[in-house]
């Protein structure tokens, strides 16, 4: 695979990134940490990572951002990677749905853009997404239409979409730009922003 071209920013920007893991207590480096420090250090955008293993432990992540953070407006980003089938995530064995997601973060995303990791698929429909959109405050959801575990969009085009967001605050210019600079990728991965 030919080398993704990623902008680097300029000021030092930030993502909140849940990962779903089989057991939270087991302290593994996990790819998406990897990946993440690398981000870090080269794409100066750093990271608050944490791993979870159930829905109690994904409220209890956000809410510690929320109370315990004096610095969660530096977070534009929340990226989760969670796996699930299209407008479900899985853990620790039970289906939520986007419904559900949308409910445990009830007001709690005021302006923050929640983007996904192609390990479930976003498939929303206007009243879903809008829903979403209404019930958390984000002010936008993002993601993938294809699922693969062997082609992750951590380790290609999410890195692009954080730099790119994080030179140009107008999403609609970013999603643009990402098209005309990585458009086989986009199109494999079917990536798609609702807003």
């Amino acid at each position: 695979m030919s080398e993704l071209e990623v902008p680097i920013t300029d000021i030092e920007n930030f993502i909140y990134c849940l990962e779903v893991v089989p057991d939270a207590d087991h302290d593994e480096t996990t790819e998406v940490l990897k990946i993440l420090e690398d981000v870090a250090f080269n794409q100066n955008i750093a990271s608050i990572y944490k791993a979870c293993d159930t829905i109690e432990g994904l409220e209890q992540s956000i809410d510690n951002l929320l109370y315990n953070d004096h610095n969660f407006n530096d977070y534009e980003i929340i990226y989760l990677v969670l796996p699930g089938e299209a407008n479900n995530i899985l853990i620790n064995g039970y289906y939520y749905s986007i419904e559900e997601i949308a409910e445990l973060f009830e007001g709690k995303m005021e302006g923050k853009v929640i983007h996904f990791a192609n390990k479930k698929i976003l498939d929303l429909t206007d009243d879903e997404s809008q829903y979403f959109l209404d019930v958390t405050g984000a002010r936008a959801i993002s993601g993938y239409g294809f699922h693969s575990e062997q082609m992750t969009s951590a380790f290609t085009i999410d890195r692009v979409f954080f730099s790119l967001f994080y030179k140009n605050d107008d999403l609609r210019e970013v999603v643009e730009q990402m098209f005309n600079k990585h458009y086989k990728l986009c199109k494999l991965l079917d990536f798609r922003l609702y807003y």
